[in-house]
């Protein structure tokens, strides 16, 4: 394989999707357990009632269902669609769109089609960071064939890479960039704050099914799933990390397994510069390989931001309008990047150590997570209409109470039962009449 030649075609995939500033939007990705609404236990793929059985349910409200085999494993509907994580984890994916009322008129919408569903059968859906009852090795894993073989090719990995897979669940936000120049500028800037997002929406103080040790789970997991595809991408924080820089991260580690026509082939620990011929592929089986990594930033035809937990509406909506105030400002942008430039990968490391044991409290450099994300909250009012900044409201009521979604949890938890203490994020009751 030409390995220039490699380089040069993802660097172009990454040129290719460079947006105008008027065409600049938010993608966004939801993840929900299904979980029944007494117990919290987890519901099943499999069986009467399980997920599975939601998902046709959905086709009855004008979804299209998406097969493998005889196992529906997804659906569409307009602008949403809906896959499974390997845990049965539900997410939602709503069209880009720059305007924030739209997306949460998508959101709503979809609660609006799948709570009544759940209702009848004594179900809910919730949005924790992890699962608060069910223990991982209970969690049937999808019929899927890729999540065989990410599930095989993990146990050589890191300890906690079957948590992440079965047991998590996050926010995921992915923005534009217009050249190089800017995606520098954001690559670099949403890794720099990467502790404070983790810190900022928290949402698992329970681990295992009991309460957890540590903070930022998330983070933890992360760090202990496979250090080929995931944390802070290695130089991520030198001054000019680009495309390029990118494209051999992606071509000098292990896909696990490629899509080749339409077929997915085990590739084992083979490199991706060792099974991507540049003179033969399709553009889907190089967004596919682009897939296959998981660091807290990645790039594909945007920057995604990786690192929340779930959180219950509407903090999931203060998490879009923030990073939309720090990133599509040209002024906020700036500014953030003269800051990320005194923030190197030792920072991040640490600080990610510390904040396990002192959530918010930690610090990055000379300032805490805390007093960082007040600033992160106060800079991105700037940057929004008076109609977005609403959105923020919730977000900035708990940081000034110097709390995260962890904490709300954990001091209710003092005071009740689990399903009590976590009754706020559970969605049920965002539908009328719940």
């Amino acid at each position: 394989m030409d390995y220039n030649k490699q380089v040069e075609t993802i660097v172009d995939y990454f040129r290719q999707n460079e947006k105008v500033i008027d065409e600049f939007k938010i993608g966004v990705e939801f993840e929900h357990f299904v979980v029944d609404k007494e117990t919290l236990r987890t519901i099943s793929y499999y069986g009467k009632a399980g997920v599975a059985e939601t998902l046709r349910n959905l086709e009855d409200k004008g979804y299209k269902g998406i097969y493998e085999g005889e196992y529906i494993l997804g659906l569409e509907k307009e602008n949403k669609a809906i896959t499974l994580e390997p845990g049965s984890q539900l997410e939602l994916s709503i069209k880009a769109s720059i305007n924030i009322e739209e997306l949460e008129r998508e959101y709503l919408e979809f609660l609006g089609d799948i709570i009544p569903i759940l209702e009848e059968k004594n179900q809910g859906l919730i949005t924790t960071g992890y699962h608060p009852v069910t223990k991982i090795d209970e969690i049937k894993l999808l019929p899927k064939q890729r999540y065989d073989y990410m599930f095989n090719y993990f146990k050589t990995r890191g300890t906690h890479a079957h948590n992440m897979m079965k047991g998590t669940s996050a926010l995921q936000i992915s923005f534009d960039y217009k050249s190089q120049e800017d995606y520098i500028k954001k690559f670099r800037v949403t890794n720099a704050l990467s502790p404070a997002l983790y810190a900022m929406f928290e949402n698992a103080y329970y681990f295992e099914g009991e309460p957890s040790k540590k903070h930022n789970i998330r983070s933890y997991i992360w760090t202990n799933c496979d250090t080929d595809r995931s944390g802070v991408v290695d130089g991520a924080l030198d001054k000019n990390f680009g495309y390029r820089d990118y494209a051999e991260y992606i071509l000098n580690r292990p896909p696990i397994f490629i899509n080749k026509d339409g077929e997915e082939i085990f590739t084992g620990k083979q490199n991706v510069r060792d099974v991507f011929d540049p003179d033969n592929y399709k553009i889907e089986e190089l967004e596919h390989m682009l897939t296959m990594f998981f660091p807290d930033v990645r790039t594909k035809k945007y920057v995604e931001v990786r690192m929340m937990d779930a959180v219950p509406y509407p903090l999931n909506f203060a998490a879009i309008a923030l990073l939309k105030g720090l990133l599509y400002d040209e002024d906020n942008l700036e500014e953030l990047y003269v800051y990320a430039k005194d923030i190197h990968t030792e920072d991040i490391d640490k600080v990610k150590e510390e904040m396990m044991d002192q959530g918010l409290r930690a610090k990055l450099k000379d300032k805490s997570l805390l007093e960082i994300n007040k600033y992160l909250i106060k800079l991105a009012k700037k940057g929004l209409t008076l109609e977005e900044i609403k959105y923020l409201e919730p977000l900035e009521e708990i940081i000034k109470e110097g709390k995260s979604p962890y904490e709300i949890t954990k001091e209710r938890a003092a005071k009740s039962t689990k399903k009590e203490a976590l009754s706020w994020c559970l969605l049920n009751n965002l539908v009328e009449g719940k």
